[in-house]
């Protein structure tokens, strides 16, 4: 069998390179001569950040500086990224806690399924971003690390904006 080859006769006004050549560079100069600044100043400006931006996490703590993570083990079982390390514990009462508790942000994707599947509410991504670090081992967060954040907690969905807009 064999291949047929189809030729196509393309007209030279919408194949000329030196016609886009041209457009690309009527562009460039149109935004040289424009005044208006796009840049971001970082350190001094900053822009404002959506309520849904997702950070670095958050444990929130209960009146008496408790974690309010009851160790179901949900938010470990959720994670597509297998970032989350919990070991449960229990006291003399009963009472679940988590004896480690760590999340590492290296390997986290930030999706906010931890956030979503807590019963308790306790953990929280958060609208933080500058994180820099020296070494990877930084940004292993544990317990009292997570608990220490204080920064604004992402709203992943608003219920009075069901479209989510």
């Amino acid at each position: 069998m064999a291949i047929g080859v189809k030729v196509v006769d393309r007209p030279i006004d919408e194949t000329s390179y030196i016609r886009a050549t041209v457009k690309g560079l009527a562009l460039t100069f149109k935004h040289l001569m424009n005044p208006h600044k796009v840049t971001t100043q970082y350190p001094e400006e900053k822009d404002a950040l959506s309520k849904r931006w997702r950070g670095t996490h958050r444990m929130l703590t209960t009146e008496d500086g408790k974690a309010k993570c009851v160790a179901c083990g949900l938010c470990p079982t959720v994670c597509p990224a297998n970032c989350i390390k919990l070991v449960p514990g229990e006291d003399e009462k009963g009472n679940r806690y988590p004896l480690l508790f760590e999340i590492d942000e290296f390997r986290c994707i930030f999706c906010g399924y931890c956030q979503e599947v807590c019963p308790e509410e306790a953990i929280h991504v958060g609208r933080h971003y500058e994180n820099a670090e020296f070494s990877r081992e930084g940004f292993v967060y544990d317990l009292e690390r997570l608990m220490a954040q204080t920064h604004p907690v992402s709203e992943l969905w608003d219920p009075a904006d069901p479209r989510g807009e």
